[in-house]
């Protein structure tokens, strides 16, 4: 098998003096990977966007690229220039860890989609794009990429909804702040070392992005739980930074595509997952809103043997043929 990771290259890009939509301005570091090579017309380009707490690395790990991105996979880069950043605030791009700490902006998802294609047509002299694909906060921002960069040729949202954040969905985004910013530890955000509650907000970020089918077997005692909430926990401490944490799930604030899906001109297909309680099938979030997508298709994947919730966003075995489908339509 390949790996991918060695594989990737990486690069950097720099735009100095950026805005952000609340009015602070940074030089603004944003970080990616690439696979694959940009071809004379510079119209092979794919763009792959990452979730929340994530990375564009996400989409180099086997359960993705593997069904992606090998010969004759429908990303194959011996035919497509793939390219994964880092959002704003995530990875090894410009975040509050990297010293500004409380200080750093608070960015939104406007930010971050902004700070993309500036990558894109600064950085890497694209125009537009074969395809973009996100999936969670990415899937959100490709709603977003629709209505301000409509010239792209092929738009694939992956586990996400086109609408505002609220309900259940907004109340745990909060309570998950809460843990955080709750902990005397945190110091309003000046703190030494890591507060417990960034350990105690990312066992509920485990518990709201899991599959509730596999937790019911994996989880069958008391002391499988405790022990898996050690583990999150602890790896939480060793991995991630309180403030990027806050900053990163406080971004969500600023999202609602929908007064705008009518302008999406990109042939867009959305696909979501029956198990995903994220995005729950019962509310009829993603089949009402489509309808506003002028070239717009919705499906919702059955559960089954091979999905994961919300994870199955990892899992591409089980929507890389929708993806293949969706690039064969929209081919020149």
């Amino acid at each position: 098998m390949t790996d991918w990771e060695s594989e990737a290259e990486s690069g950097f890009h720099t735009v100095d003096d950026f805005r952000f939509d609340d009015g602070h301005r940074l030089d603004v570091t944003l970080a990616y990977h690439t696979l694959g090579s940009l071809n004379a017309r510079a119209d092979n380009a794919v763009m792959l966007l990452h979730g929340t707490t994530g990375s564009g690395r996400q989409f180099l790990r086997p359960s993705i690229a593997d069904f992606l991105f090998g010969s004759g996979r429908p990303l194959d880069v011996s035919r497509f220039f793939v390219v994964m950043p880092d959002a704003i605030g995530h990875g090894r791009s410009s975040r509050p860890s990297d010293g500004l700490g409380p200080d750093f902006p608070h960015y939104g998802y406007g930010d971050m989609v902004e700070g993309q294609h500036r990558l894109l047509a600064e950085g890497l002299g694209i125009e537009r794009l074969r395809l973009l694909l996100g999936t969670s906060m990415g899937g959100m921002q490709t709603w977003l990429w629709g209505r301000r960069y409509p010239d792209q040729q092929a738009l694939m949202a992956i586990a996400s909804l086109p609408e505002r954040i609220t309900g259940r969905n907004l109340l745990w985004r909060r309570m998950l702040i809460r843990l955080i910013e709750s902990d005397p530890g945190y110091a309003g955000g000046r703190y030494n070392k890591q507060p417990a509650g960034v350990g105690h907000a990312m066992a509920l970020f485990r518990l709201m992005t899991g599959s509730a089918r596999h937790m019911a077997t994996e989880l069958d005692s008391i002391d499988t739980a405790d022990r898996q909430i050690v583990e999150i926990e602890s790896q939480a401490l060793d991995d991630q930074d309180a403030n990027d944490v806050v900053w990163e799930f406080d971004a969500s604030r600023d999202y609602d595509p929908a007064p705008g899906l009518q302008s999406i001109r990109a042939p867009l297909l959305a696909v979501n997952f029956e198990d995903d309680e994220l995005n729950p099938v019962a509310l009829g979030g993603l089949e009402g809103a489509i309808a506003s997508v002028p070239h717009g298709r919705a499906m919702t994947l059955p559960a089954g043997p091979k999905t994961r919730g919300h994870q199955t966003l990892h899992v591409a075995e089980v929507w890389c043929d929708h993806l293949a489908g969706l690039l064969a339509q929209t081919q020149d």
